[in-house]
């Protein structure tokens, strides 16, 4: 039986990923469609998507380090160099990003300085989707190699 700790580390990884490809997916499919209007309740909705996203990755985070504390190896500490370069990365580009975009749009001002913003947040949402990924796929590999030793 898995350890109550190990599916709330679960389910708040696969909320938090599951956030961050919303918020992609908006944010681009807003910016194709070029209508103001849209772009602006995009930007607005992403910024209030944060009070989710970020509660939900200091989840993921702490629980993840409650988990593996005392925990060596170079999987584990892989791990661990991900989950703070994604928090650095949220805490340093992509909540500035998202609010600097949700004030731009809201003020109408998507010209170049919003599409460079744009496309920082972008790299970095994708940098941290994909981070986020390799954290889960070798969680479950720990996941698996530990229930087969228990076994």
């Amino acid at each position: 039986m898995a350890h109550p700790l190990s599916r709330l580390h679960r389910v708040a990884g696969m909320a938090a990923g599951l956030l961050i490809l919303t918020f992609l997916t908006v944010s681009a499919l807003s910016e194709l469609n070029g209508d103001p209007d849209m772009i602006r309740l995009a930007k607005t909705a992403i910024a209030w998507g944060l009070v989710a996203l970020v509660p939900t990755l200091m989840i993921t985070g702490v629980s993840g380090m409650r988990l593996g504390k005392g925990w060596k190896g170079p999987t584990i500490a892989a791990k661990k160099r991900r989950m703070t370069f994604i928090a650095a990365n949220g805490i340093l580009v992509l909540i500035p990003s998202a609010l600097a975009l949700a004030w731009l749009a809201r003020h109408s001002e998507t010209g170049a300085a919003f599409a460079a913003i744009q496309t920082v947040e972008f790299l970095a949402g994708a940098t941290n989707l994909v981070l986020i990924g390799l954290n889960a796929r070798d969680g479950i590999a720990i996941s698996r190699r530990r229930t087969v030793r228990t076994a």
